[in-house]
């Protein structure tokens, strides 16, 4: 969540004609996150929704993402439901000197986010991921993964040179070695469904030590779901310290408390965490190295996930 497309007080309230929320009182632009451009409205009455300009997903994939909302947050997960316009829509347009975007609004959720999870709140966000597997299962539609193999052979290959320009050799190397690996170590055949792609902390949000819900569904798509845990654990439970494995084992522990994994996908943790860790660090290199402008905008450390990498390949 960052600010790339500003808006006014008449863009807000022309947006909010299309809708039956009352009168907006005010709106917060929200710094968190890279994707898209995000804003908190009040409203007179008291109540808060969230609103989303997209600013880099295809229109056509927007429709999935909405379906998908509305189904999690009528199926157990604790997430933003979608609001729906006058006109029976998700989505609207929004006029810019880009281009048309298109944007939608949400409820926003109670709680906060956390920089750091203790290891009690590392179990309830193995739960709630846990749940957010289950509840999928039912949802009938299906995206690809934006960022596969494909995804990550093209980029490292067009990064190169600037990798090893601002970066230096050893990180070239570990880049395409890691590739190389990856490509060796696919692995088939594991309980997959929808995925969040992407739960991080600033997309957990939190009541004292308890999940009180699981926001931004843009990164959702079909994989398996030892693939998801990986990433969440990389990013909440690893921070490269000694108590690693216990915050590891708290999360896993929260989330077996509500689906038990296969032995296959704890054989394979170890090579999906490794996975995880450079798909984020290409994405985190791309945006340092081709940053884009915008009001309010967030990068974060790609060399965060280079130190996570080599922390797996050394405990593998």
């Amino acid at each position: 969540m960052s600010v790339y497309t500003e808006l006014t007080t008449q863009d807000f309230n022309n947006i909010l004609a299309g809708y039956s929320l009352g009168k907006l009182q005010s709106f917060t632009g929200i710094a968190a996150g890279i994707e898209n451009s995000n804003f908190f409205l009040e409203m007179q009455g008291g109540t808060r929704y969230v609103l989303t300009i997209f600013e880099r997903l295809n229109a056509d994939e927007l429709p999935y993402f909405m379906r998908l909302m509305k189904h999690l947050a009528s199926h157990g997960l604790k997430s933003p439901d979608v609001l729906v316009r006058n006109d029976d829509s998700l989505i609207f347009d929004f006029e810019t000197d880009d281009g048309v975007k298109q944007g939608c609004i949400v409820s926003c959720l109670t709680g906060e986010t956390l920089d750091f999870l203790n290891q009690a709140q590392l179990r309830s966000s193995g739960e709630a991921l846990a749940t957010l597997h289950m509840a999928g299962s039912s949802f009938d539609e299906h995206r690809d993964n934006p960022t596969g193999f494909d995804w990550l052979e093209d980029n490292i290959q067009n990064m190169q040179a600037d990798v090893e320009k601002i970066y230096g050799a050893e990180a070239l190397a570990l880049l395409n070695d890691e590739l190389a690996f990856q490509k060796q170590q696919r692995v088939s055949g594991l309980p997959s469904g929808v995925i969040h792609g992407d739960l991080f902390t600033d997309n957990i949000l939190f009541m004292g030590n308890d999940v009180s819900g699981v926001i931004d569904f843009y990164y959702a798509h079909h994989s398996s779901f030892a693939m998801d845990i990986a990433i969440a654990i990389n990013a909440q439970a690893i921070v490269l310290g000694d108590e690693d494995e216990a915050r590891m084992a708290a999360f896993l522990a929260g989330y077996e408390s509500k689906r038990v994994l296969q032995a296959s996908e704890k054989d394979a943790l170890n090579g999906l965490l490794r996975l995880g860790a450079l798909r984020f660090w290409v994405s985190r290199l791309f945006d340092a190295l081709y940053p884009r402008g915008g009001a309010m905008t967030q990068t974060k450390d790609p060399e965060e996930y280079r130190r996570k990498l080599l922390s797996h390949k050394l405990t593998e």
